[in-house]
């Protein structure tokens, strides 16, 4: 047994004369929609080698549950939920090679068709001295557009849209962009970009509380034309020191992300190949002290 999660329980298993996991659903996940699901995936194959992606319907003869088979997971690659509890402390060099590989893998994905509909912290692992990356949980994934998975993602990750359940809203490749946008910003600022000022004012996080503030009223951090939402000295000091240390290029881009990318979802999201230029910029501008090691970051 290696861990659960809503929808079934992943082990260690041997199939083929390997390792692998797999993963067994619950009876009231294991539905026919699902097995379509895994069904179109295993034949599709893996959008590229950073997806621990389904490779094989996996049945029992005696009972109507289900799973599916992927490879297993080397036990150098850590979650990102470790990163943002600080039980790694990963180099900025990795940190820009982890959001390269994070933007093009889903560059991969959608260039395919498809939509990932759960983009968050908890479905990627990472190596921390490499950079390299995996995305887990990809039995959700399904054609771009379609209203067959009931998965609408990741509570502070999902597309303003989506909170506010707009007729017609439904996870698509543009609401996939606004999670990647979330995810990179974390990565990178150890902070959601929503958080500021008006979450502190908040004495009761219920549901009403959170679609305000991720869906009706989101307002970027740092907003340049909106000051009503700064991060709050004391209560959230990682977007305030870590900001502060990227180049400018980066402060803009995440600007643009989290201001057009609210106003105009059609048009306004920051695209994968963005993205992916600016973390290999971003790693270029990289430089290292001759005496200490120490890495800092050159902005013209």
């Amino acid at each position: 047994y290696l861990g659960g999660g809503g929808q079934g329980e992943v082990y260690r298993v041997t199939a083929a004369g390997k390792p692998m996991a797999l993963k067994w659903y619950y009876e009231p996940s294991a539905t026919e929609t699902q097995r379509r699901i895994l069904n179109d995936l295993v034949k599709r194959g893996a959008p590229d080698s950073r997806f621990l992606w389904p490779e094989d319907l996996a049945i029992s003869t005696n009972q109507r549950d289900f799973g599916y088979l992927m490879a297993l997971r080397p036990d150098r690659y850590r979650s990102l939920v470790h990163l943002m509890t600080r039980e790694v402390e990963p180099s900025f060099r990795s940190l820009a090679t982890a959001s390269y590989q994070l933007a093009h893998s889903f560059f991969q994905l959608h260039a395919n068709g498809l939509c990932y509909r759960d983009i968050s912290f908890g479905n990627v692992f990472f190596d921390p001295d490499t950079g390299e990356i995996l995305v887990c949980d990809n039995d959700n994934v399904t054609t771009n557009g379609s209203q067959e998975n009931t998965v609408w993602g990741t509570p502070r990750f999902i597309a303003p849209e989506l909170v506010r359940g707009d007729d017609g809203a439904r996870p698509n490749a543009d609401t996939d962009l606004f999670s990647l946008a979330v995810l990179l910003f974390y990565m990178l600022m150890m902070h959601h970009p929503l958080e500021g000022e008006r979450e502190n004012q908040i004495h009761c996080f219920d549901f009403a509380a959170m679609r305000n503030l991720y869906g009706v009223e989101p307002v970027f951090i740092f907003d340049p034309s909106d000051d009503s939402n700064r991060p709050v000295v004391g209560q959230h000091d990682n977007a305030l020191e870590f900001w502060k240390l990227y180049p400018q290029f980066l402060r803009d881009r995440f600007t643009e992300a989290f201001t057009a990318g609210i106003a105009d979802p059609q048009n306004g999201r920051v695209r994968e190949t963005v993205w992916r230029g600016d973390m290999i910029r971003l790693r270029d501008a990289i430089f290292y002290c001759g005496h200490c090691g120490a890495e800092n970051i050159y902005d013209a």
